[in-house]
C-alpha cells in the first residue's frame, strides 16, 4: 500500500518561508521518482485547489517537467532528491491567503510526462497523503 507522508508544516509570520517534503513510506517501496507528483491545499471553508506539480524522471533519464497554479508562480518552487525519495515545496514570501493543509499526491500512472494541476487534474492523483497544516499569521 502507498504511503506519502508530508511534513514541514507549521506556523511562520507573513513573508517568512517554509519547506514542505513528501517522502513515499519505506514499508510501501513506493519510487516517487517514477511519478508525478502534485501539492494541493485546502483552506477551512474552501475547495481543494492544486499548487505546483512536478513530472516523473523516467528513473532518472529524463529533466521533470514542472507547473504551477497562479498563487505559487514566482513564490514556490518543487523539486525532487530522487536520492532521497522526496519532493519538496519551497514556499517563499507567504501570506495569510497560503493558509491551509497542504497535501502531496502521487499520478497513478508511473513515467507519465503529465504535470498539471487544475481542478479537473485532480482525479489524476491517486495516492494521497495526510496532510501537514500551513498556518501564516502575524
Amino acid at each position: 500500500q502507498v504511503q506519502l507522508v508530508e511534513s514541514g508544516g507549521g506556523l511562520v509570520q507573513p513573508g517568512g518561508s517554509l519547506r514542505l517534503s513528501c517522502v513515499a513510506s519505506r514499508s510501501s517501496g513506493f519510487a516517487l521518482d517514477y511519478y508525478t507528483i502534485g501539492w494541493f491545499r485546502q483552506a477551512p471553508g474552501k475547495e481543494r485547489e492544486g499548487v505546483a506539480c512536478i513530472s516523473s524522471t523516467d528513473g532518472g533519464t529524463s529533466d521533470a517537467r514542472t507547473n504551477y497554479a497562479v498563487a505559487a508562480k514566482g513564490r514556490f518552487t518543487i523539486s525532487r532528491d530522487n536520492a532521497k525519495n522526496t519532493v519538496y515545496l519551497q514556499m517563499n514570501s507567504l501570506d495569510t491567503e497560503d493558509t491551509a493543509v497542504y497535501y502531496c499526491a502521487a499520478d497513478g500512472n508511473p513515467f507519465s510526462n503529465f504535470c498539471a494541476v487544475r481542478p479537473r487534474d485532480t482525479r489524476r492523483y491517486e495516492y494521497w497523503g495526510q496532510g501537514t497544516q500551513v498556518t501564516v499569521s502575524s
